[in-house]
């Protein structure tokens, strides 16, 4: 089990080295992590202004949605032994849905609002939790193409990419919990009760001050939400990137060790730390956003 997982490490660190060793052969062109991150137009689909095309971060998220039902099925769905055994896969899902109930959903809603808003915060957790996972796993889908020796075709090149490092794929996650956070204030608190309950006891002569701040804040959540994700996500992405790339750039297989062992560090802090850590953290938010507009007194 170790030699595996040792083994899939070091694919997924080396898949991008290919793919720049890939890039420098057909170019000349500079090192640059940035080019990873680029989506490109995989299928233009335009509605007018509208632009639903397919590209590298919409088939990811296909991925991640295809393999968070499939996560689901497998961890919730799983049978108890004959004999009243709980399963290693039934012990996990349980642990799965204790963390979304008891730490997340429990900690930020309250008790009347948990049975509507506990799927919405434990699929969230869920979700993103696998796209980042996803991450780091290196998959030919790719801008960059390499042609097989001996052969004109032509295939994609493996590579790392989070759909979370597009502030597109953050802004629109943020973007729910804010749309729904203002619907639940308003439904269950009318609507002049919630937007005066934004305004803090305070002299009246202070609202043209106080009133702008605190709309501010509120559109300040939707922005550190989706900002928090998609900075923790790129950057861990581009310093793994930086660190591969520099036996490209520095042209010195001398390095290697240094600079292949500095990325796995990078790797799995990423994996083992951040992945877990962002996905908790957007959804707990979210339970609490959502609660506070239920019960903006608390």
């Amino acid at each position: 089990m170790k030699r595996a997982l040792i083994s899939v490490m070091s694919l997924a660190l080396l898949a991008p080295a290919f793919a720049f060793g890939a890039e420098g052969a057909e170019s000349e062109e500079e090192f640059n992590p940035e080019h990873d991150f680029e989506i490109g137009e995989w299928i233009p689909i335009h509605l007018g202004p509208l632009d639903l095309s397919i590209n590298k971060a919409v088939a990811y998220l296909l991925l991640g949605t295809a393999c968070t039902i499939g996560l689901g099925l497998l961890l919730m769905r799983a049978r108890i032994g004959a004999k009243n055994e709980v399963g290693r896969r039934q012990a996990v899902g349980e642990m799965v849905y204790d963390i979304a109930q008891t730490q997340v959903a429990e900690q930020g809603l309250p008790h009347k609002a948990i049975g509507r808003w506990f799927p919405y915060v434990a699929t969230l957790m869920l979700f993103i939790w696998v796209i980042n996972i996803i991450s780091f796993i290196p998959l030919p889908l790719s801008n960059e193409k390499f042609t097989v020796p001996g052969t004109d075709l032509e295939l994609p090149t493996l590579a790392l990419y989070a759909a979370t490092s597009s502030i597109s794929v953050t802004l629109a996650l943020a973007f729910m919990t804010f749309v729904f956070t203002h619907f639940e204030g308003i439904r269950y608190n009318g609507p002049v009760k919630y937007f005066k309950s934004w305004i803090p006891d305070v002299p009246k002569v202070m609202y043209p001050l106080i009133v702008p701040l605190e709309i501010l804040g509120q559109f300040m959540r939707l922005v550190s939400l989706s900002v928090r994700l998609y900075a923790n996500m790129l950057a861990g992405h581009m310093l793994i990137l930086t660190f591969i790339g520099l036996i490209f750039v520095l042209g010195n297989l001398f390095i290697a060790p240094f600079v292949i062992g500095a990325a796995t560090l990078f790797y799995l802090f990423e994996v083992v730390i951040v992945v877990s850590i962002q996905a908790f953290i957007f959804a707990a938010l979210s339970a609490i956003y959502i609660g506070s507009a239920i019960e903006p007194e608390h």
